[in-house]
């Protein structure tokens, strides 16, 4: 069977777009959905998707698996979440596609869970780029990446150590951005920071500026003495680049790990992203201090020489590696359904000083996060 879509294929040696083809006898096929077309998802999406093919090439080039070669076809959905469930449901119903990983975007991956595709497709979704408690705690999902409440719980207590006491919240209207603020405002209220305003930036070319003015206004009648970004993508660097442009606007910027950092500076500049403090659902990607990092820098300079090291690929390399163990363990002849069982069975599972733990009774991912600040270098600082 032929997936209908055009597919978006990351290789090593670049970014290129082509139809897809049925696998080969000696393939075994993963499947992603993911979009480089959307500006809000383009850079994460880039690295994900270098991650897992870096990780990829790495075991074909050493003869694979029992045999079997490793292949990723990947499908851009534009972010839309009706678009990623029709491409999902052509996937579930190709039987060569033996998982799903590193879905990303929100909405479509709620409307999937909410129906419970994974489950009724008997298929696993390995490392969603998602931190929703509902989605990665569903049916055949085994995560990776830390969850949003972690991540908010973390930039909350940084915010209070350092007497950051009052704060605004600002969101995009889409995809995480109105859940996680309702999540970000109780539990702010609970640690016992006053949120003194709450605004929405509209990822709508058409109102977006409208609504980055509006954001920045309310900020600065508002006077907090700092501003939790709750936002990708062009809604982030948008509002960030104009809060920076008003001199109440000089204050602490708390964000979360889907803010891309190489995106923000490209966009607003080292001067108004410096200082910004970002939450990362990843472990550090840039220092070697543990064996699944020197071995995803090698195989980036390998396999990608091109691409930058970042959060989002250590992330599709991590997911690439628990999918390449679970084909591992399903034998000579993987099938969906033995790669499936062998994830429910993985147990603990170390990828060089990183574990998952994925059991019938629960699925583990990393569960820790790390705190980066921007330095005057535009680097991310642990």
């Amino acid at each position: 069977m032929r997936l209908s879509c055009k597919t978006v294929l990351f290789m090593a040696c670049g970014l290129f777009l082509a139809a897809s083809g049925p696998a080969s006898a000696a393939d075994v096929l993963f499947a992603q959905v993911a979009s480089v077309s959307n500006p809000a998802s383009t850079e994460n999406t880039k690295g994900l998707t270098t991650g897992i093919q870096a990780y990829f090439s790495s075991v074909n080039a050493k003869g694979g698996i029992n045999g079997n070669k490793l292949k990723l076809e990947v499908s851009d959905d534009d972010l839309q979440g009706p678009k990623m469930v029709e491409l999902t449901r052509q996937i579930i119903g190709n039987p060569s596609v033996v998982g799903l990983v590193s879905f990303l975007n929100t909405a479509g991956l709620t409307a999937l869970v909410k129906d419970n595709a994974f489950g009724k497709g008997g298929i696993a979704m390995i490392a969603p780029y998602q931190g929703d408690k509902t989605i990665v705690d569903a049916e055949n999902v085994f995560p990776l990446r830390s969850g949003y409440a972690t991540e908010i719980d973390a930039l909350l207590k940084e915010a209070k150590t350092w007497g950051k006491d009052t704060i605004s919240i600002v969101n995009m209207n889409i995809a995480f951005g109105p859940s996680l603020a309702e999540l970000a405002a109780k539990r702010a209220t609970e640690m016992g920071i006053k949120v003194v305003s709450r605004s929405v930036i509209d990822f709508s070319p058409d109102t977006q500026a409208a609504s980055v003015a509006a954001a920045v206004k309310s900020v600065v009648v508002a006077r907090p003495k700092a501003i939790l970004v709750l936002a990708a993508g062009t809604p982030s660097s948008e509002f960030i680049k104009a809060v920076r442009d008003v001199p109440e606007g000089m204050i602490q910027i708390y964000a979360m790990s889907v803010l891309q950092h190489s995106e923000l500076i490209a966009a607003a500049g080292v001067g108004k992203s410096r200082g910004i403090v970002e939450s990362q659902a990843t472990p550090y990607p840039f220092s070697s201090n543990k064996a699944a990092i020197t071995e995803y820098q090698a195989a980036m300079k390998t396999y990608s020489p091109k691409a930058a090291f970042s959060f989002a690929s250590l992330e599709g390399f991590m997911a690439g590696k628990i999918a390449a163990e679970a084909v591992r363990r399903a034998g000579a002849n993987p099938s969906r359904e033995r790669v499936l069982a062998a994830l429910k069975n993985l147990g603990e599972y170390n990828l060089g000083g990183i574990s998952v733990n994925y059991t019938p009774q629960a699925r583990k991912g990393w569960g820790g996060v790390e705190l980066t600040i921007i330095n005057a270098s535009g680097n991310l600082n642990k």
